[in-house]
């Protein structure tokens, strides 16, 4: 599928003039608006010139959080960088020392921004670093590959940037890596292991309740998802000739899953500016900012994640390696656990997350703790008001009793 880039590259460049166009109509309403079905342009040239993907990290955007009954300045400081991630810093001026928490983010065709409500909710009680990946079409070719052992090594060395100490909370995807990583650092007694593992709706044993998301990735062998799925970045990026799963692929993916609701969703944001109701309308506009706004995974990671934790479950069954060595979350004696699941996650089943009490049998009872959120789904996990008021309060919780 080498030319798949290049056709979707050269769609969105076709499409470019009439966002442009559109965006020309706009600027320059005031001479056309007045007309009975002014307003209805304008909505449809809203949602032509808005709706496009991005390949550009949006901001997070936290300026201040409070903190107990102070308002506090936030910062970003990128304080240790590699060539596919970045060590992120939320910086506080906070005389009063904090836990550190390393937000370990899924690398699944979103920036780490899709979070930020995680970040903005752990701020007030925490010193919140986060894995801040970088878009595989922006790294040279020169700059070698990124694999499943190449981003377990990441989280363990932003570890050791943080120093002893610190917590970790992995989201979705990368529980497997995360877990992965504090045992690898468990098993050499590592001084940076972390003082507690939260791991949130991740695929640690797919074999428990599988989702249509666990289906798909059993449905083909993995050699149809490299020769069907992967593609050659263009020549005008960086990464020219580098194989990545574009995250174009990824974002249809996950909008074929609830197509009827993104149709609604659109339809509902025309109305909204057709009826002059702009606040509505940028609250629909500002969520599919950051859903359109994509980044391409190496081909090598992507399909080794699919292979090693989706259709052969290798960690779930003892048989993961790490660099050639095996993974043994049983060395794991001094990271208290927390899992978490979503009553209704479709994506991450219930028992697939809970499934690390099991492999970290070494851990004393009172180490280990579980949390079942009703009435939530995959996001609805580490974003939203149920996140901040029953599950935040949990994670809470735990570093403070490991601190």
């Amino acid at each position: 599928m080498a030319n798949l880039y290049g056709a979707y590259q050269a769609w969105s460049d076709m499409m470019a003039p009439a966002r442009y166009g559109a965006q020309v109509m706009l600027d320059n309403r005031w001479a056309w608006e007045a007309g009975p079905l002014g307003s209805r342009f304008a909505a449809l040239a809203h949602v032509l010139a808005e709706t496009k993907l991005t390949h550009k990290e949006p901001p997070f955007g936290i300026a201040q959080v409070q903190s107990g009954n102070r308002l506090l300045d936030v910062r970003e400081e990128v304080v240790f960088s590699l060539p596919f991630g970045n060590l992120l810093h939320f910086a506080k001026d906070d005389s009063e020392p904090k836990p550190k928490v390393l937000v370990v983010v899924p690398l699944s065709g979103h920036f780490a921004t899709l979070l930020r409500n995680t970040v903005e909710t752990l701020l007030r009680d925490h010193d919140v670093y986060i894995t801040d990946w970088v878009n595989a079409r922006d790294v040279p070719v020169s700059a070698g590959s990124f694999g499943f052992d190449d981003y377990v090594a990441y989280v363990i060395r932003f570890l050791e940037e943080m120093g002893p100490g610190a917590n970790i909370v992995a989201v979705c995807q990368p529980c497997v890596h995360a877990l992965a990583a504090v045992a690898v650092m468990a098993a050499d007694d590592h001084p940076c292991q972390p003082r507690s593992m939260t791991l949130m709706g991740g695929p640690v044993d797919t074999r428990i309740s599988p989702t249509v998301v666990n289906d798909l990735a059993m449905t083909k062998p993995i050699e149809w998802f490299r020769d069907n799925l992967i593609s050659t970045v263009p020549l005008r990026y960086k990464g020219r000739g580098r194989k990545v799963y574009p995250g174009f692929m990824q974002l249809t993916a996950f909008m074929s899953m609830n197509m009827g609701r993104h149709m609604a969703q659109h339809i509902a944001l025309y109305q909204s500016y057709a009826d002059g109701e702009d606040d509505k309308a940028q609250g629909i506009r500002d969520f599919y900012d950051e859903y359109f706004a994509v980044l391409d995974l190496t081909a090598e990671f992507y399909l080794e994640t699919v292979d090693r934790v989706f259709q052969r479950t290798l960690l779930a069954k003892g048989e993961l390696t790490y660099k050639g060595a095996p993974v043994q979350p049983d060395k794991i004696r001094k990271t208290a656990l927390l899992t978490v699941e979503g009553e209704r996650d479709d994506i991450c089943a219930v028992g697939q997350t809970a499934a690390a009490h099991d492999l970290c049998s070494s851990l004393r009872p009172h180490l280990k703790r579980h949390h079942l959120q009703p009435g939530v789904g995959h996001y609805g996990v580490f974003s939203g008001s149920k996140w901040e008021r029953q599950i935040y309060p949990q994670i809470r919780s735990l570093i403070l009793a490991v601190q």
